[in-house]
């Protein structure tokens, strides 16, 4: 049998009934500028080696601006030489004043390998004593003291600079004091706790620097988000120029959106995303069609690559295909990389562990079984295919939760809107009380100082009386012998973590992760299915007395999801916006939870297969919230029926918050109440699930009415009679119109005009 090209494999999609929708991207020449009249020669004579011969307008516009002292964000699609835009600037300071010193800071170790990588070749074709090091947990002791001394440019990750870096400042003057530039990779991967974390680790950063006496630039990067210019500036407490003028060439990309059959139609359940794309893919690979697949988890990525593997056998050979995820070793992941470049390997099954700027060449097809979770991943990862030149496919395969669904159905949005927005919440008090520990190991306060612009001497003070610093000559100094860095975890607002141990194998336990502990009540108790970089893990146990939860591998077709008894208390109302009969209000409020029981539901169709009790002490949150609170019950409604639409609504915004606000569901919780207790009005909260706050609810205050509207089309467009498990939910709620008297209401909710706003 012939083997089909990309093209006519193309027209043979179109014939699909499942293709929902069809999108092209046009081709687009590059738009370059000459090198700098200053360019070092060497570095010209590199990069040209390269088959670099000009700079595409973006990177032009990113040296001139770094190079005038200004801090910068770029932001381009994936593969558009974004490197570059850090690289020329840093190189050529080094090769013109070799005391000069950069640090960069990427999210992965991976991405930092690649890079590294790259960066050495450039030096290597300069021939110029520029040294370049990876410092992070794999570096060698021997390798540690010469970094510290001898590198120009130092490569590592945020934890490495708050645990290992910072709180050991004297043994990196030779960095510190000739610190010009510091780079932050894939800017946008900084949100949410860890972007607050790193964004106080960043203002240590700066406080050391002061101390030595330089003043650093910093340049990003990022991929496309509604709000990068906002987000860096919140990161590194200073001006920020935009760069996004995308010189870039491009290829022709077709965009399909892929809807699997449905299989059940009183449920409206579909043929799992998962079938579908090893389908796709077996069909692409058996044409030699270099092709990505990315999958959402772990076990998922390997099931697919199982099957994939299989029924390429007898065509390909099974070597061609390869899966890349964690919990690879780093010689196996450059091999695969190679191998993606070479073309020895035409088919690679991935987590998101590809979705960042590893460079593995060029792929003609990519196939996301589900839809990523943000508009910007889907950017990130459609990337991967079509890189710069040639025509190439990207298939979005929907899944079978609301949010899936709601893409698929609504190309528009995906298309027209920008990405979401990205936030953090650096003085959130639990985190910044943290990193004033830290920075006060690192040098002691002076009274009158800030950190960040933020006034700490009342914090300071209360430091001082719990006998963690002591005040002295005016001025606050550490108490302890040990080091605060190495308890605290960027990824987690509190200290009181519940400890993630992995004890699948009886010889050797392993830490692997931890969780604060309101979150444990609900993604911890026994029995409960726990995905770690994709694997699913059982918990065999909670120890809840000294926060260790063990737990072991598993691979089962289904997820847990836990019930809360949850009670609200609203301690202060912020900000109001009065719409007719509803208000809309954001504040401080106490959540008092007690998990009471868990549902194991199935993966592909969300059916209740089992249940179990949870056994778990109450727990009290402080944080920020949202509530929409109306009047009163409308008379038309029964309280039983107007609760089940509460519910309905408050089910659908669960699913959909993801499309405002670049965060994960179990990020917000949603809570109906038809009497609040705060004023005995039907209410629904959404709160961040982390104490203080992150900065989530407040993004869903402002918007409000287009999360009311979503949820009135998202329930009108649903397929199903009157609510099912894709939409309203299952509710126990026979002969009662739910669905209609809900999208009804909506409608004249959002028919009323917004009131005044304080």
């Amino acid at each position: 049998m012939n083997k089909q090209t990309l093209s006519e494999w193309i027209e043979q999609l179109r014939q699909d009934p499942n293709v929902v929708h069809w999108h092209e991207i046009e081709p687009k020449e590059a738009d370059t500028v000459p090198f700098p009249t200053e360019l070092n020669p060497r570095l010209r004579a590199a990069l040209e080696a390269r088959g670099i011969a000009s700079l595409y307008t973006h990177q032009a516009s990113a040296y001139e601006a770094v190079r005038s002292g200004r801090n910068i964000v770029a932001v381009t699609p994936t593969a558009s030489g974004k490197t570059l835009c850090y690289n020329l600037p840093v190189l050529q300071a080094i090769a013109e004043a070799p005391e000069s010193r950069a640090l960069y800071l990427f999210p992965t170790k991976a991405l930092a390998q690649d890079q590294k990588n790259e960066l050495h070749e450039i030096i290597a074709e300069m021939g110029t004593p520029i040294y370049s090091y990876t410092y992070d947990g794999d570096t060698a002791p021997a390798l540690r003291q010469k970094i510290r001394q001898a590198g120009h440019i130092v490569i590592t990750n945020p934890d490495m600079l708050h645990t290992a870096i910072l709180p050991h400042h004297t043994k990196w003057m030779s960095l510190f004091e000739q610190l010009r530039y510091v780079v932050i990779d894939e800017l946008h991967t900084y949100r949410g706790v860890f972007g607050s974390h790193v964004a106080n680790v960043i203002r240590r950063l700066k406080r050391i620097c002061a101390f030595y006496g330089s003043r650093p630039t910093f340049i990003c990067t990022s991929a496309t988000i509604a709000n990068p210019q906002e987000l860096a500036e919140r990161l590194i407490g200073e001006p920020v120029a935009l760069i996004d003028n995308n010189g870039a060439p491009r290829g022709r990309k077709h965009i399909v959106f892929y809807n699997p059959p449905v299989v059940e139609r009183t449920m409206n359940v579909r043929q799992s995303a998962t079938k579908t794309a090893v389908e796709l893919a077996r069909q692409l690979l058996r044409n030699h069609i270099p092709t990505i697949v990315f999958a959402r988890s772990r076990v998922r990525a390997e099931l697919i690559l199982s099957h994939l593997q299989a029924a390429v056998k007898g065509r390909i050979g099974e070597t061609m295909v390869r899966g890349y995820r964690g919990g690879y070793l780093p010689n196996e992941r450059r091999a695969i990389e190679k191998g993606l470049r070479s073309g020895d390997i035409i088919g690679v099954v991935s987590t998101n562990a590809l979705e960042l700027g590893v460079d593995i060449g060029q792929l003609q097809a990519c196939i996301l079984a589900g839809y990523p979770g943000t508009i910007a991943s889907t950017w990130q990862q459609a990337g991967r295919a079509g890189r710069r030149h040639g025509d190439s496919l990207v298939i979005m395969v929907a899944g079978s939760s609301p949010l899936d669904q709601y893409i698929a159905a609504h190309p528009e949005y995906f298309f027209a809107r920008s990405p979401e927005t990205a936030r953090i919440n650096p003085d959130n008090m639990l985190i910044l009380v943290d990193h004033l520990k830290c920075a006060a190991y690192e040098l002691p306060f002076r009274r009158g100082e800030t950190f960040g612009g933020v006034e700490v001497e009342e914090v300071l003070d209360f430091l001082a009386e719990q006998g963690v610093l002591y005040e002295r000559s005016g001025r606050w100094h550490w108490m302890s012998e040990a080091f605060p860095a190495q308890n605290i975890s960027l990824r987690s607002a509190a200290q009181e973590n519940v400890v993630i141990i992995d004890v699948s194998d009886t010889a050797r336990h392993r830490v692997i992760g931890e969780m604060d502990r309101f979150s444990a009540m609900t993604l911890l108790h026994e029995e409960a299915i726990y995905l770690h970089e994709g694997t699913q893990y059982q918990v065999e146990q909670l120890d809840w007395e000294e926060k260790k939860a063990y737990v072991r591998q598993v691979d089962v077709e289904y997820f847990t999801d836990a019930n809360l008894a949850v009670q609200l208390e609203v301690l202060s109302e912020d900000r109001t916006a009065e719409r007719g009969a509803m208000a809309v209000k954001y504040g401080d409020v106490s959540v008092r939870a007690m998990a009471t029981m868990f549902k194991k539901l199935k993966l592909s169709t969300f059916e209740n297969i089992g249940w179990g009790p949870i056994r778990l002490p109450e727990e009290t949150l402080h944080t920020s919230a949202a509530w929409l609170e109306w009047m009163e019950v409308p008379p038309r409604f029964s309280p039983a029926l107007f609760e089940h639409i509460l519910v309905g609504i408050a089910n659908v915004l669960g699913h959909l918050v993801p499309m405002f606000v670049m965060c994960d569901r179990s990020d917000i919780h949603v809570v109906p109440q038809l009497k609040a207790p705060h004023s005995g009005r039907p209410t629904i909260f959404l709160y961040d699930r982390y104490p203080g706050g992150i900065g989530l609810s407040e993004a869903l205050f402002e918007r409000y009415e287009q999360m009311l509207a979503k949820v009135k089309e998202w329930v009108e467009r649903c397929p199903c009679a009157d609510g099912c498990p894709s939409c309203i939910g299952a509710l126990d709620a026979a002969g009662m119109p739910v669905k209609h008297e809900l999208v009804q209401f909506l409608a004249e909710q959002l028919a009323v005009r917004s009131g005044s706003s304080a």
